[in-house]
């Protein structure tokens, strides 16, 4: 109410003021905020009485004197604002406004010294002031839940303001818009019993401020997409925890034993978070505990049994029913990963009862008996468990290459089959176990271990007799690497592999100068280079690949460990044919990085053109350095990781990457139209011609042969998360090409999922990808099937803006998609749908799009499907003459597996020759009946060329 009317009022009133009872500005500010209201009468306030507190009082109102100090309206449906001077009733000690119709701004509550109880939630106030906690002394409860405050603007934190509220007991805030991570200075308010704050989007860890303090109540649970991380340690350090809710986050690391600390606990829910390990049996056994929720983590071993209220299910126990115990060496293997702190790579596949069944990762079994654990160039770390000398049959234990710590266990070498240890290239520390004569240890690069057992001059070699221990070893991942049986001495350890690498070092000169004249094409990225080759890393698994690397002058440029960087020298993700290059090329290529070369922004960073000096055109992908974070670093690698080991005219090629100081550069062949994202929801703005429906079936074509390729026709299989149309490329041809594989993940073996941390873009994410966390190909088959559907709409995948209905494009096209009438409104409007012909192809696809996305990933198609679908279609709308199509009489528009078997069932003999698009000849050599061999892949490898194609 402006303050001139306001007066007005009070003046008005003055004469009947008069003869009231109560405080004339408390009566004054009733008035107002009765007008401010929509439904007043709700209230009953009669108007023949100018006397709030009475006799007879107003309903609702409750007075100290003549002062107003309890307004209590809850559960009425009272719709309307509150006036701004409404906090001036200055006796106020117990609002009462929970569950009405409230709505716009709250006024502050600044220095509302006397107020005690404030529940204000369960309303519609979309806005809370920033000085609203100022001074409020006696607060006892405050109750905002459920209300959309600050969220047109990003959304709120509580401010330091609230510790004025020392007394503070109960602050509940659940749904109320609150942001950023949780404020330290919770911790320190010595009485606050009950903290609500679910279903917000706070993130980080649980403040370590927390520990010692008197909460009781603890609600942190949805945290919106990411959620709170980290471990959850410090709750067993509040004693006095009766119920904790914390489901719903992304929470890592095991439950902590000292859990049992917690002798009040009645309930604690840990369920859809990233637990890891096995469940601490005093947590099962706390005296008080009523109710306990567990599901969709990545625990392990035994199922607990218990009376009360308990729920287990989607992690990866290794029985089925409560009570059932592992098998012996199940345990030990648990043990073992206990020691290496639960990595998830290896939590997630190790499942079940029985090691030599099912997907474990790096173990290999012999006569179902677990003879060797392969675990190599991992990052693995922590240490290695005593459990492991529990396995009698193992033969080989392969660790090289990993970060692991402390000792040896002593008792390995009571293993009676053992033949190999290789434990090379960690951080393990003396002293050395004595092992048994036939047994080849290998624990060269421990600069502990390197230390203790380098010899002086006048001492001899401290190497246990029998025992074989070598600096250089090819077997971190070889089954056929040397077990060396017989004794014997450090020369000869050290002489074979001098002359081995001799003979290696004038093979690779020979290559190198075959090397550099059929790649001469690719020299020209830098002006005056040479081709520099390192060492191999014994402890490298990709054992037959070159690392490669370019540099000015004599000087190769070769990536090094950052402090914050886990793993050791990134060198070991290249392989054959990237390149390391010069950030100064790159800042040449880019003018320095201008703004004027900026092709996109993303999470990663900014992506910039570039020209190199002999006019060839790239894209560099730059990392910001306020982004540059582990995990950050770990999208980088994989990125590099990924796309060194696969090459399609379908995916976007790396040409290589810089990593010098702070940069982290990658770079890309140039794709001079850019993202799909551009020509289907902003061509308009850029000046560009819509996409005809040609052009998008050749779009929707090369982007399922690129993941078709991804999931099943390359060497390893990959799931990329985040397809998306804004990760989808035009060349110059409006071909295209999938890019940005930061967050690609190596698909598990058959129909297995792997349980991996919520990553992609909300709109193609699968539904139960966002739920469970657990992933296979077919959420990639999801996401296309949105990608199509944006092809045919025109409409983003996600839109607020949208009305509810078709907000969310999968849920809504689906629907409608079988309703001929309805899809034909929902079609692009700059697509003729009034032509049959169009029409019945955009039907075809549209039902293609609906099986992609279908709920249940089983009710989805491979993504060869996809190809066979688009096939004739893209035949059918294809032009009489049309050279780009014309692949030296091959037809690339069929599956890769149909193109072999057709040449498998030619009338083929000895050994033949297919030309590639470079012009070169690859040659497939033929088996014995004269067939090409029935691995596809390696004819994919040889007809993949240069250029991607």
């Amino acid at each position: 109410m402006p303050p001139l009317l306001f007066f007005s009022l009070v003046l008005s009133l003055l004469p009947i003021l008069a003869k009231s009872t109560t405080d004339p500005g408390d009566y004054a500010i009733l008035l107002a905020f009765q007008s401010s209201l929509d439904n007043p009468e709700i209230l009953k306030w009669p108007s023949d009485s100018q006397d709030p507190c009475g006799p007879p009082k107003w309903p609702h109102v409750f007075c100290e004197g003549n002062r107003v100090s309890q307004i209590q309206i809850q559960n009425l449906g009272v719709a309307g604002t509150l006036p701004a001077n409404f906090t001036q009733l200055s006796m106020l000690s117990n609002l009462g406004f929970q569950n009405n119709k409230f709505r716009g701004k709250l006024p502050s509550f600044r220095g509302l010294t006397n107020l005690k109880y404030a529940f204000l939630n369960g309303n519609q106030f979309d806005t809370i002031p920033l000085d609203f906690f100022g001074g409020l002394s006696s607060l006892l409860d405050l109750s905002l839940d459920e209300n959309p405050l600050n969220q047109s603007t990003g959304g709120w934190t509580l401010p330091t303001d609230l510790t004025d509220s020392a007394e503070l007991v109960n602050l509940t805030c659940s749904k109320c818009g609150l942001v950023g991570p949780i404020p330290d200075f919770l911790g320190s308010l010595s009485n606050l019993n009950v903290l609500q704050l679910s279903y917000n989007n706070l993130t980080g860890m649980i403040p370590s401020s927390f520990a010692g303090s008197n909460i009781k109540v603890l609600w942190l649970n949805n945290q919106g997409s990411s959620g709170l991380t980290g471990p959850v340690d410090v709750i067993t350090q509040m004693p006095f925890l009766t119920d904790v809710w914390l489901h719903g986050n992304s929470f890592t690391g095991p439950i902590p034993d000292s859990i049992g600390a917690l002798t009040a606990l009645t309930r604690i829910w840990l369920n859809s978070n990233q637990f890891v390990g096995l469940i601490p049996s005093n947590l099962t056994s706390l005296p008080n505990l009523q109710d306990l929720q567990l599901d969709n983590n990545l625990l392990m071993g035994p199922i607990p049994s218990v009376k009360y209220n308990f729920t287990y299910s989607g992690n990866s126990f290794c029985a089925s029913d409560p009570g059932v115990k592992c098998a012996p060496d199940v345990t030990s293997l648990l043990g073992f990963l206990h020691g290496l702190n639960y990595p998830t790579h290896l939590d997630s596949s190790w499942s079940g009862n029985d090691p030599c069944v099912g997907d474990w990762m790096g173990i290999i079994c012999s006569s179902g008996k677990v003879a060797a654990i392969n675990l190599p160039n991992l990052r693995l770390n922590g240490t290695i468990s005593p459990s492991l000398g529990n396995l009698d049959s193992l033969v080989d234990i392969k660790l090289g290459g990993n970060n692991l710590t402390g000792q040896i266990p002593s008792n390995l070498s009571n293993l009676k089959s053992l033949k190999l240890v290789n434990l090379s290239s960690n951080n393990l520390a003396p002293p050395v176990p004595s092992f048994p004569n036939g047994v080849t240890l290998l624990v060269a690069n421990n600069p502990l271990i390197d230390k203790a057992s380098s010899p002086s001059p006048s001492t001899d070699s401290p190497n246990t007799p029998g025992t074989q221990i070598t600096p250089n070893s090819n077997d971190n991942g070889n089954e056929n690497g040397n077990r060396g049986t017989s004794k014997k001495s450090n020369n000869s350890a050290i002489i074979v592999p001098t002359v081995c690498a001799s003979l290696i070092a004038i093979s690779l000169a020979g290559f190198l100068f075959y090397y550099k004249g059929k790649r001469r094409k690719a020299s020209t990225l830098m002006p005056e280079t040479s081709i520099v080759v390192h060492p191999h890393d014994s402890s490298d698994p990709g054992s037959n690949s070159l690392k490669l690397a370019v540099a000015n002058g004599s000087n190769a440029h070769t990536p090094r460990s950052e402090p914050h960087s886990s793993g050791h020298s990134n060198i070991h993700i290249i392989e054959a044919g990237n390149f390391i290059i010069s950030v100064q090329v790159l800042l040449n290529a880019t003018k320095n990085f201008s703004q004027k070369n900026i092709l996109g922004r993303g999470g990663f960073g900014t992506v910039y053109k570039g020209e190199l000096h002999d006019g060839t055109m790239i894209a560099v992908k730059r990392m910001e350095a306020s982004v540059v974070t582990n995990k950050a670093l770990d999208e980088f690698q994989a990125e590099i990781a990924m796309l060194t080991k696969v090459r399609h005219r379908n995916l976007v090629s790396i040409l290589g990457f810089s990593m010098e100081g702070q940069e982290r550069l990658l770079v890309y062949e140039f794709m001079p139209q850019g993202a799909l994202s551009k020509h289907l929801f902003h061509w308009k703005p850029a000046g560009l011609n819509p996409l005809s429906l040609k052009r998008r079936l050749n779009i929707a074509l090369d982007v399922a042969r690129g993941m078709e390729y991804l999931h099943n026709l390359g060497q390893q299989s990959f799931i990329h998360r985040d397809l998306k149309s804004a990760n989808i490329l035009l060349g110059d041809d409006f071909r295209a090409k999938v890019s940005d594989f930061g967050l690609v993940k190596l698909a598990p073996d058959g129909k297995y999922s792997v349980a991996t941390r919520l990553a992609g873009t909300f709109g193609y994410l699968a539904p139960e990808y966002a739920v469970t966390g657990k992933i296979t190909t077919k959420a990639d088959v999801f996401s296309y099937g949105v990608v199509l559907m944006e092809l045919l709409t025109g409409l983003t995948a996600l839109d607020e803006s949208r009305v509810e209905e078709t907000r969310y494009l999968a849920s809504w096209f689906t629907q409608i998609r079988t309703d001929k009438q309805k899809l034909r409104e929902a079609i692009d409007s700059t697509l003729d749908t009034s032509d049959e012909e169009t029409f019945a192809s955009i039907c075809t696809v549209a039902e293609l799009a609906g099986h992609c996305a279908a709920r249940e990933p089983y009710q989805r198609p491979d993504m060869s499907h996809a190809v066979m679908v688009l096939v004739p279609l893209v035949e059918k709308w294809k032009p009489a003459k049309d050279e780009s199509e014309e692949y030296l009489g091959i037809d690339l528009h069929l599956p890769l597996l149909q193109m072999v078997k057709g040449w498998q069932d030619a009338d083929v003999s000895g050994t033949t020759a297919s030309t590639d698009m470079s012009g070169t000849y690859s040659i497939v050599s033929l088996d014995s009946k004269g067939s090409i061999p029935s691995r596809p892949i390696g004819f994919a490898e040889s007809f993949t060329s240069a250029d991607g194609r």
